[in-house]
């Protein structure tokens, strides 16, 4: 992972002395090389056109400070002074952190489908799923074309096809009616001859 590195000369000289010990790459903020991560010194923040660019950044952002500071959103503070662990702590934690978010939430139509809180949100409202309905949801999303209540009920509860189809239906409608409440949305999942889809 790449990490740009702001502040004053003597906070950048001690992270390039480091370098070799660090697990991850520095590379230079003029460089066009991509960066993942921006990790300041609060110092910067006292520069017009260092301020900027953090503020401007959409890049993950870790502010090294002895003290909280309020000027600029960051992701976490790094307690100055910090060893080389803290260092390569606190950077592979919040990369891990932010992979985590981007893979639990999902973008489905114009929801928002948070995995890890089995929520289903759109403009500031949501409806609560079940394990089963953000199962049901991610599958209707893979599949780009309608899946008949067979695959559904194998794909989901590992069921065979000669099982009972109604525990297909019984979900499919309670996911319905849930959406249907909370958004006015009576169109969330759809179905035709071929079976249900999004």
């Amino acid at each position: 992972m790449n990490v740009t590195i702001l502040g004053p000369s003597s906070f950048i000289s001690t992270l390039n002395e480091l370098k070799s010990s660090l697990n991850f790459n520095i590379i230079s903020a003029s460089s066009d090389t991509k960066y993942d991560i921006i990790l300041f010194h609060n110092d910067a923040l006292n520069d017009n056109k260092q301020f900027n660019f953090i503020k401007n950044s959409n890049s993950i952002k870790i502010c090294a400070s002895d003290k909280k500071i309020q000027s600029v959103n960051y992701d976490v503070n790094l307690n100055l002074p910090a060893s080389l662990k803290e260092i390569n702590t606190i950077v592979e934690n919040i990369v891990a952190k932010k992979r985590f978010s981007r893979n639990s939430s999902i973008k489905v139509n114009e929801y928002l489908l948070d995995k890890n809180e089995k929520k289903l949100l759109k403009s500031k409202k949501f409806v609560s799923l079940t394990e089963k309905e953000v199962q049901l949801i991610e599958l209707f999303l893979i599949n780009k074309k309608p899946i008949s209540k067979d695959k559904i009920l194998i794909s989901v509860w590992n069921y065979s096809s000669e099982a009972d189809t109604h525990t297909v239906e019984t979900h499919i409608y309670r996911l319905r009616k849930k959406i249907s409440e909370e958004f006015m949305d009576e169109n969330f999942i759809q179905n035709n001859k071929d079976g249900y889809f999004l």
